[in-house]
């Protein structure tokens, strides 16, 4: 039903009238120093292509490599982080892969289910839908400045409690409302991945940067450089379908890789109110970020 077409979030294949499988595999090198918290992370992240696509996720394969030099104990820690997540996630781990690598790598391959007609695809997205935004931005940011070891406790935990935070509820509200299109934000940025969805979708978007929500300390370290290496490359990637109408120091914040974002959800105006109020029931963000309308495909403003 899905496969590659439009970057969407997760493989989608019919198995019968009501049901279809979700398959999507996710993996990186660590991203904070606590093997534990690096473990929580990663699945997260691996989960929330699931989520993105309306689904359910019902088993998980860990995907490791590490140098067998390393101390077992931490290998054990990434993956009781992993192992956990997927237990809150209401899923199974049912195995994996290991291999020696002299950096080490974790992730998951995620099996999930859905009903063919509630696929959530990133390509139904309407003129006059509204954006969401369930997560603030800024993870590439802050997880660079406690690579550099000048981020504070306070931007460290909420930068980690953000990216290990499941996107189950958020995907909950979304299918309890009905929505037209949604994606989870993360290696392109906030911008490049409602680019995909308004190109897919045979829209043009409007983001607004006075919505944003942004994590403690993001925009400072954006402005002072602290920032991940490729995001220079987003940045460049983005030029191209972009009209720059805000401050320039918002391009390394819509273009920061997002490790585990929010997801980015087109609804009706007309539902607007109610996915907003289905959002909070539930305590997760409700940043009401933009708008879809006819333009030019994928071509985004930012004010």
């Amino acid at each position: 039903m899905v496969g590659f077409e439009t970057s969407d979030d997760a493989a989608v294949y019919r198995i019968s009238d009501d049901t279809a499988l979700l398959l999507t595999v996710d993996f990186f090198t660590p991203i904070v120093d606590d093997p534990y918290d690096f473990g929580r992370i990663t699945a997260a992240n691996a989960l929330s292509d699931i989520y993105a696509m309306g689904g359910k996720p019902l088993a998980a394969m860990n995907l490791l490599a590490f140098p067998c030099k390393m101390d077992p104990e931490v290998i054990a820690e990434v993956l009781r982080g992993g192992a956990e997540t997927v237990i809150a996630a209401g899923a199974v781990t049912v195995g994996g892969h290991t291999i020696d690598d002299a950096e080490p790598k974790y992730g998951l391959s995620v099996l999930g289910t859905v009903r063919p007609d509630r696929v959530v695809r990133n390509s139904a997205a309407r003129p006059g839908d509204v954006l969401f935004l369930t997560k603030p931005l800024g993870t590439g940011l802050v997880a660079t400045a406690i690579k550099r070891g000048v981020a504070t406790e306070v931007e460290k935990r909420a930068a980690i409690e953000s990216m290990s935070r499941l996107n189950r509820l958020a995907a909950e509200a979304m299918i309890e409302v009905g929505v037209d299109a949604a994606t989870d934000v993360t290696g392109f940025g906030v911008l490049g991945h409602l680019h995909e969805m308004a190109e897919a979708s045979g829209c043009a978007a409007k983001l607004r940067t006075d919505m944003l929500p942004v994590l403690p300390g993001a925009f400072a370290y954006a402005e002072a450089g602290v920032k991940p290496g490729r995001t220079a490359d987003v940045v460049e990637y983005a030029r191209s379908f972009t009209e720059w109408q805000a401050s320039s120091e918002w391009w390394d914040v819509v273009c920061d890789p997002q490790t585990s974002g929010g997801l980015l959800i087109a609804v009706r105006g007309d539902h607007a109110d109610a996915l907003a109020a289905a959002l909070e029931e539930r305590g997760e963000l409700a940043a009401k970020v933009g708008r879809l309308f006819d333009g030019k495909p994928g071509r985004v403003t930012v004010v």
